[in-house]
């Protein structure tokens, strides 16, 4: 139980894998703030049922991350956080030309800026305590591309970056920084994209599956947010002091083609 204690943030934890890594860490005996921008009472409960499971404090801090000023207020909130993971993230699936501009600045703003605003408030919180972990929630399609899919390839690609220019910035403050790079993890983000990509490739949900999403991942097989959220926990542990400024591949040998 390293972890008893610390504190941390997920952006984007109300569900799938932020879920699942908030679970995680908690088990650990980490206190959590979770995170979206519904604002709703299932949010609250969530928090809720986190802190009676795992005897741990955890609350639900409502912000729109495309907003700048809400991302920066989000980690400032928190008063510290030992442990943020930036782990938001928006998906629209379109060709180049026909990529609404506004869409566009979306997921740049969720999967990219967010990042930058929330490491710059949280990075003299990690200072003065004199340690810290930042965990940003790339992708496979932060290292390799697909069509399609600008705005998401662009801001993963993006994040890789900053993630080492970070760790570089913070090499000697016992604060490393690393990026998660999960392939196709069945999650309510992908769910979301499974029926324009049927029709786009008149298939059925298993042929789309099998032939399509399956044909990138030689495993053959779905990353689950179970093995993300490992990842995770690992990162945060003192066997990983010298793991910093990496992309770390979980993608059952997608980028490995």
């Amino acid at each position: 139980m390293e972890l008893l204690g610390k504190t941390a943030l997920i952006t984007g934890s109300t569900s799938g894998i932020g879920y699942a890594i908030a679970n995680k860490l908690a088990n650990e005996g980490v206190n959590i703030f979770l995170n979206s921008f519904t604002d709703n009472p299932e949010d609250y409960k969530l928090a809720a049922d986190l802190s009676l499971k795992h005897s741990i404090s955890a609350k639900y801090i409502c912000a729109d991350l495309r907003i700048a000023s809400q991302s920066r207020k989000l980690v400032a909130e928190t008063k510290h956080i030992d442990i943020l993971v930036n782990n938001a993230g928006i998906q629209y699936v379109s060709s180049i030309e026909s990529l609404p501009s506004e869409k566009w600045d979306d997921m740049i703003a969720v999967m990219l800026s967010a990042v930058f605003h929330t490491t710059a408030v949280a990075l003299p919180m990690m200072k003065r305590a004199k340690w810290g972990r930042i965990i940003n929630i790339s992708s496979a399609h932060g290292l390799v591309a697909s069509p399609q899919k600008a705005g998401y390839v662009a801001a993963k690609h993006g994040v890789v970056g900053l993630t080492k220019v970070t760790a570089l910035e913070t090499a000697e403050d016992a604060i490393t920084v690393n990026a998660v790079c999960p392939g196709f993890t069945e999650t309510p983000l992908l769910t979301k994209q499974i029926p324009s990509l049927m029709k786009q490739y008149s298939m059925t949900k298993k042929e789309l599956i099998d032939n399509v999403l399956m044909e990138r991942q030689p495993s053959k097989k779905f990353v689950t947010s179970e093995q993300i959220s490992g990842l995770v926990k690992f990162l945060c542990s003192k066997d990983a002091d010298q793991i910093t400024g990496s992309a770390i591949s979980i993608d059952g040998g997608w980028t490995a083609l």
